[in-house]
Protein backbone atom coordinates (compact mmCIF):
# COMPACT_ATOMS: atom_id res chain seq x y z
CA UNK A 1 0.00 0.00 0.00
CA UNK A 2 1.38 3.49 -1.16
CA UNK A 3 1.81 6.19 1.58
CA UNK A 4 0.66 8.75 -0.72
CA UNK A 5 -3.43 8.50 -1.63
CA UNK A 6 -3.43 11.91 -3.33
CA UNK A 7 -7.03 11.49 -2.30
CA UNK A 8 -6.36 15.34 -0.35
CA UNK A 9 -4.83 17.46 -3.35
CA UNK A 10 -8.05 19.14 -3.56
CA UNK A 11 -8.02 20.40 0.03
CA UNK A 12 -10.31 18.11 1.71
CA UNK A 13 -9.79 15.23 3.84
CA UNK A 14 -11.76 12.16 4.72
CA UNK A 15 -13.47 11.78 8.21
CA UNK A 16 -13.66 8.26 9.45
CA UNK A 17 -17.16 7.95 8.34
CA UNK A 18 -16.48 8.22 5.06
CA UNK A 19 -17.25 12.29 4.48
CA UNK A 20 -15.17 14.78 3.01
CA UNK A 21 -14.43 18.41 4.85
CA UNK A 22 -12.10 20.72 4.03
CA UNK A 23 -8.83 20.70 5.95
CA UNK A 24 -9.46 24.01 6.89
CA UNK A 25 -12.40 22.85 8.95
CA UNK A 26 -12.78 23.21 12.17
CA UNK A 27 -12.56 19.35 13.11
CA UNK A 28 -9.86 19.14 11.56
CA UNK A 29 -7.56 21.60 13.07
CA UNK A 30 -8.74 20.45 16.20
CA UNK A 31 -7.54 16.63 16.22
CA UNK A 32 -4.44 18.01 13.97
CA UNK A 33 -3.40 19.91 17.02
CA UNK A 34 -4.06 16.87 19.49
CA UNK A 35 -1.96 15.40 16.99
CA UNK A 36 0.48 18.12 17.58
CA UNK A 37 0.36 17.63 20.93
CA UNK A 38 1.59 13.89 20.49
CA UNK A 39 4.19 14.85 18.83
CA UNK A 40 5.86 16.70 21.49
CA UNK A 41 5.24 13.91 23.66
CA UNK A 42 7.20 11.73 21.54
CA UNK A 43 9.87 14.24 22.07
CA UNK A 44 9.08 14.21 26.06
CA UNK A 45 9.34 10.65 25.57
CA UNK A 46 13.03 11.20 23.49
CA UNK A 47 13.77 13.30 26.87
CA UNK A 48 12.85 10.93 29.50
CA UNK A 49 14.91 7.56 27.85
CA UNK A 50 18.30 10.09 27.74
CA UNK A 51 17.81 11.13 31.58
CA UNK A 52 17.37 7.58 31.83
CA UNK A 53 20.92 7.44 31.18
CA UNK A 54 21.72 10.06 34.12
CA UNK A 55 22.56 9.49 37.92
CA UNK A 56 18.31 10.39 37.95
CA UNK A 57 16.86 7.45 40.30
CA UNK A 58 14.30 5.06 38.19
CA UNK A 59 11.88 5.19 40.38
CA UNK A 60 11.40 8.51 40.37
CA UNK A 61 11.24 8.82 36.50
CA UNK A 62 8.91 5.97 36.42
CA UNK A 63 5.75 7.46 36.77
CA UNK A 64 6.85 10.10 34.10
CA UNK A 65 7.73 7.51 31.61
CA UNK A 66 4.74 5.70 32.01
CA UNK A 67 2.41 8.80 32.10
CA UNK A 68 4.20 9.75 28.57
CA UNK A 69 3.34 6.31 27.29
CA UNK A 70 -0.25 6.27 28.67
CA UNK A 71 -0.44 10.34 27.30
CA UNK A 72 0.54 9.50 23.65
CA UNK A 73 -2.22 6.32 23.47
CA UNK A 74 -4.79 8.76 24.69
CA UNK A 75 -4.10 11.58 22.94
CA UNK A 76 -4.55 8.70 19.69
CA UNK A 77 -7.63 8.12 20.78
CA UNK A 78 -8.92 11.87 21.12
CA UNK A 79 -8.07 12.52 17.51
CA UNK A 80 -10.10 9.32 16.47
CA UNK A 81 -12.58 10.35 18.48
CA UNK A 82 -12.88 13.56 17.07
CA UNK A 83 -12.30 12.60 13.53
CA UNK A 84 -15.67 10.57 14.14
CA UNK A 85 -18.53 12.38 14.37
CA UNK A 86 -21.28 11.44 16.37
CA UNK A 87 -23.82 9.11 15.11
CA UNK A 88 -21.67 7.76 12.64
CA UNK A 89 -21.85 3.68 11.20
CA UNK A 90 -17.88 3.39 12.17
CA UNK A 91 -18.59 5.31 15.86
CA UNK A 92 -18.31 1.24 16.83
CA UNK A 93 -14.70 1.14 15.87
CA UNK A 94 -13.30 3.77 17.85
CA UNK A 95 -12.63 4.11 21.53
CA UNK A 96 -14.58 6.98 23.37
CA UNK A 97 -13.28 9.58 25.53
CA UNK A 98 -15.19 8.90 28.73
CA UNK A 99 -14.94 10.17 32.63
CA UNK A 100 -12.96 7.79 33.69
CA UNK A 101 -10.28 8.69 31.44
CA UNK A 102 -10.63 12.22 33.31
CA UNK A 103 -10.41 10.52 36.54
CA UNK A 104 -7.48 9.18 35.55
CA UNK A 105 -5.62 12.26 34.43
CA UNK A 106 -7.01 13.59 38.20
CA UNK A 107 -5.02 10.43 39.38
CA UNK A 108 -1.63 11.42 37.62
CA UNK A 109 -2.04 15.16 38.84
CA UNK A 110 -2.79 14.33 42.41
CA UNK A 111 0.45 11.78 42.41
CA UNK A 112 2.60 14.54 40.84
CA UNK A 113 1.49 17.86 42.88
CA UNK A 114 1.85 15.64 46.33
CA UNK A 115 5.50 14.98 45.41
CA UNK A 116 6.44 18.59 44.70
CA UNK A 117 6.53 22.00 46.63
CA UNK A 118 3.40 24.26 47.01
CA UNK A 119 3.60 26.86 44.69
CA UNK A 120 4.16 30.07 45.57
CA UNK A 121 4.52 32.19 42.43
CA UNK A 122 3.70 31.94 38.79
CA UNK A 123 6.10 29.43 37.33
CA UNK A 124 7.75 29.83 33.59
CA UNK A 125 7.97 27.43 31.33
CA UNK A 126 11.56 26.27 31.64
CA UNK A 127 14.19 24.23 33.70
CA UNK A 128 14.95 21.10 32.28
CA UNK A 129 14.55 20.13 28.80
CA UNK A 130 11.82 17.39 29.77
CA UNK A 131 9.95 20.04 31.86
CA UNK A 132 10.21 22.71 28.69
CA UNK A 133 8.60 20.12 26.29
CA UNK A 134 5.67 19.19 28.66
CA UNK A 135 5.26 23.11 28.91
CA UNK A 136 5.27 23.47 25.15
CA UNK A 137 2.85 20.01 25.22
CA UNK A 138 1.14 21.99 27.60
CA UNK A 139 0.08 24.93 25.51
CA UNK A 140 -0.89 22.91 22.64
CA UNK A 141 -3.28 20.68 24.24
CA UNK A 142 -5.21 24.19 25.73
CA UNK A 143 -5.14 25.47 21.82
CA UNK A 144 -7.05 21.83 20.66
CA UNK A 145 -9.22 22.38 24.00
CA UNK A 146 -9.56 25.84 22.31
CA UNK A 147 -10.44 23.97 18.90
CA UNK A 148 -12.87 21.56 20.24
CA UNK A 149 -14.91 24.40 22.08
CA UNK A 150 -15.53 26.05 18.56
CA UNK A 151 -16.25 22.81 17.32
CA UNK A 152 -18.76 22.09 19.84
CA UNK A 153 -20.21 25.23 18.84
CA UNK A 154 -20.71 23.89 15.33
CA UNK A 155 -21.57 20.25 15.60
CA UNK A 156 -22.55 18.03 18.56
CA UNK A 157 -19.14 16.69 20.62
CA UNK A 158 -18.66 14.64 23.40
CA UNK A 159 -17.89 17.48 26.18
CA UNK A 160 -15.51 14.90 28.00
CA UNK A 161 -13.40 15.55 25.46
CA UNK A 162 -12.98 19.15 26.16
CA UNK A 163 -12.84 18.18 30.08
CA UNK A 164 -10.16 15.94 29.34
CA UNK A 165 -7.62 18.18 27.18
CA UNK A 166 -8.27 20.69 30.11
CA UNK A 167 -7.03 17.99 32.71
CA UNK A 168 -3.82 17.16 30.18
CA UNK A 169 -2.78 20.86 30.42
CA UNK A 170 -3.37 20.90 34.17
CA UNK A 171 -1.18 17.25 34.29
CA UNK A 172 1.70 18.64 32.06
CA UNK A 173 2.22 21.54 34.30
CA UNK A 174 1.85 19.16 37.40
CA UNK A 175 4.52 16.76 35.72
CA UNK A 176 6.74 19.41 34.74
CA UNK A 177 7.49 20.71 38.24
CA UNK A 178 7.81 17.32 39.20
CA UNK A 179 10.49 16.41 36.76
CA UNK A 180 12.50 19.50 37.47
CA UNK A 181 12.34 18.37 41.15
CA UNK A 182 13.40 14.77 40.43
CA UNK A 183 16.33 16.50 37.89
CA UNK A 184 17.77 18.59 40.93
CA UNK A 185 16.36 21.88 38.79
CA UNK A 186 14.43 24.83 40.35
CA UNK A 187 11.17 26.21 38.94
CA UNK A 188 11.86 29.16 36.87
CA UNK A 189 9.40 31.79 39.03
CA UNK A 190 7.76 34.79 37.20
CA UNK A 191 9.75 38.09 38.23
CA UNK A 192 7.21 41.02 38.01
CA UNK A 193 8.40 43.82 35.84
Amino acid sequence: MKLYTKTGDDGTTGLFNGSRVSKTHVRIEGYGTVDEVNACMGLVAAELNRMSETDINSDDLAPLVEMTSHLQSRLFDVGADLATPLGSAQESKVRRIHSGDVEELEKWIDLFVDKTAPISTFVLPGGTEAAARMHLARTISRRAERCVIELAGEEQVPIVIVHWLNRLSDLLFAASRYTNQISGVDDVPWKQG
